[in-house]
């Protein structure tokens, strides 16, 4: 099995203007709070920073992008090359004329509805319902309470794995419900948003619903990864979860949460492969009892950990 050596890589790797950290921790970075280390971690400067790293790379080096991780599960064995998270300088949210929102990728969905509140902007409410961050909006077509990325982005800019920049249509990236077709070596660095004219105290009245929904129907102060399986056409995942008698049911302190049933939740120290086991038990168990296989929602990267060594 490969073994993540940050300082070897690191030799491999470009001089940047970013933070380059070998060995880096990702379970802090995670919602889950699990999982294993980044063999190196990159936090580019800005775009130009990402480009001229993505470049000069060679192109042998596995390379990810992580948002807040409030969707991600790393494995224990951590994740071999680069993981690339989006700090700073892809943060920004402002105003761009015509009831539009330019946004980084590293911008909070739930702050993108805000300042579009404060704008005086509609059509951006759902963005208070999603956990994350723009850049994992546009990868996964993030969607809540009626409304889904497709419907208001206007386009996006990437950056692919030669450093290239690239600004793609909302038709260019082919969206479905929770999936993205553009390709998968593209960086998202930032998103034009289009609403409409709204009155504030109507957006903010919605966001409120928004908020009060979610403490009450999602355990929101958990460790989790949020919405774990895609909804089946014409399906909700919490009800086959449900009906396959698995609220409440756990493998170690990895736990299906008794408020949502579509959300696993780690209770303590869960490792990522209880979660992981959790998950697929979760799909074993509605499959033989309603025959729908549930894809997960939830990004899983990295590797297994090594098996202990035998005394």
């Amino acid at each position: 099995m490969q073994r993540l050596d940050g300082q070897a890589l690191l030799k491999r790797l470009p001089v940047v203007r970013g933070r380059l950290e070998p060995d880096a921790e990702l379970a802090p970075l995670t919602w889950f709070r699990a999982g294993g280390k980044a063999e190196v971690l990159f936090a580019p400067a800005d775009e130009s920073d990402l480009a001229q790293f993505l470049s000069a790379t060679p192109a042998d080096i596995p390379v990810y992008v992580i948002g807040v991780g409030s969707n991600l599960l790393v494995r224990d064995g951590g994740v071999p090359g680069v993981v690339i998270r989006l700090g700073k300088g892809f943060s920004h949210v402002e105003g761009a004329g015509h009831h539009r929102i330019r946004a980084g990728a590293a911008a909070l969905d739930v702050r993108v509805a805000r300042v579009a509140l404060d704008l005086g902007i509609t059509g951006l409410t759902f963005l208070r319902g999603i956990p994350g961050t723009i850049g994992g909006a546009l990868r996964m077509n993030g969607g809540a309470y009626g409304g889904e990325t497709k419907d208001v982005l206007v386009e996006a800019r990437a950056v692919d794995r030669s450093g290239g920049a690239h600004v793609l249509t909302n038709a260019d990236m082919q969206y479905s419900y929770r999936h993205c077709g553009a390709a998968e070596d593209l960086i998202f660095t930032e998103a034009l948003f289009q609403g409409r004219p709204g009155d504030p105290n109507e957006i903010s009245a919605a966001m409120d619903a928004i908020t009060q929904s979610r403490e009450s129907t999602q355990p929101i102060k958990s460790r989790t990864g949020g919405s774990t399986f895609k909804n089946p056409p014409g399906m909700k995942s919490w009800q086959l979860i449900d009906a396959a008698g698995l609220r409440g049911f756990s493998i170690g302190p990895a736990k299906v949460s008794e408020l949502h049933c579509n959300f696993l939740i780690n209770e303590g120290d869960a490792t990522a492969a209880q979660i992981e086991e959790l998950g697929e038990t979760i799909r074993r168990r509605v499959r033989e009892n309603s025959g729908v296989e549930l894809e997960w929602e939830i990004k899983r990267i990295g590797l297994p950990a090594e098996p202990a060594a035998l005394s």
